[in-house]
């Protein structure tokens, strides 16, 4: 049974209003990224244990940490990201989840991000040694400008790397907005399918600049996704990413009522494609 899942800072900024939404609608997992306006990364020592208190009481698990990994430029320091990568890790650890979703690097200004595939592969080997003893994965995903923005890309990384450690998110929007792809489960899907552990939920009209579409209503192809995992008996998360207001680079916003319709709309395809979501 896929289990939904959300970035909840897209309905609120406040945390505990982020956990008390999705306890209402009955969604069993939150994906954390900002914390009343402050990213989880960033976060005390004291202001975690309120975040880790606030998710066990509302009967809430964590799908992954929303970390952004990866989202830097490839001429920027490594080591100092590495440690963010470290301290990614433990936050992992400390709020129970498997996953940390993470993204493969920008090129330094003005040059083309395939021309540095070496480099890149350098990094995320890195990454992988971190976790070589901790129950914790690293999922990339796709998104324009970084090296993984096609598929071919994505799966070289994880073919390269080689490692259970290193598996995929799959967010059709983002092959929308970045590749002008209207066919990704045709185009996209097979390719990384056997990779992929988690799923972001967002669509997306072609042309659109920074506002996504109810699921199911864009270019995205997020019913006939839907169908592809009801096939495979998909079991893990589909997080709710919508961008109903406005999307960008670190984030984006719905609203509580936007993002209710889209919970509705991917329970209802779910049933639709006879995919049980939970």
């Amino acid at each position: 049974m896929a289990k939904l899942s959300a970035f909840a800072d897209e309905v609120t900024d406040s945390f505990l209003e982020q956990v008390k939404y999705l306890a209402g609608e009955k969604v069993g997992y939150i994906e954390p990224r900002f914390v009343d306006k402050k990213n989880l990364m960033d976060l005390t020592k004291n202001e975690l244990n309120e975040v880790k208190n606030m998710i066990q009481d509302h009967g809430l698990k964590v799908s992954a940490i929303g970390s952004p990994i990866g989202k830097v430029k490839l001429d920027e320091p490594f080591e100092p990201h590495l440690d963010k990568f470290k301290h990614a890790v433990e936050l992992a650890m400390f709020l129970e989840t498997p996953f940390i979703r993470m993204f493969s690097y920008y090129a330094p200004e003005g040059k083309n991000i395939d021309d540095y595939r070496e480099q890149v592969m350098e990094r995320m080997a890195a990454k992988v040694e971190v976790l070589s003893d901790v129950n914790v994965t690293m999922v990339h995903e796709n998104e324009a400008h970084i090296y993984g923005h096609t598929a071919e890309n994505c799966v070289d990384i994880v073919k390269t790397i080689n490692s259970p450690k290193l598996r995929l998110v799959y967010d059709p929007a983002n092959f929308v907005w970045g590749e002008k792809k209207l066919d990704n489960v045709e185009s996209c899907w097979p390719l990384m399918k056997d990779y992929v552990v988690h799923i972001h939920i967002k669509d997306w009209k072609l042309g659109a600049k920074d506002v996504g579409s109810i699921p199911g209503e864009g270019d995205g192809q997020i019913k006939e996704l839907l169908a592809e995992l009801a096939a495979m008996n998909y079991d893990d998360c589909l997080t709710m990413e919508p961008h109903l207001q406005s999307g960008g680079q670190f984030g984006g916003s719905t609203g509580p009522e936007l993002f209710s319709r889209a919970i509705a709309a991917v329970r209802e395809l779910s049933a639709e494609v006879g995919l049980a979501c939970d």
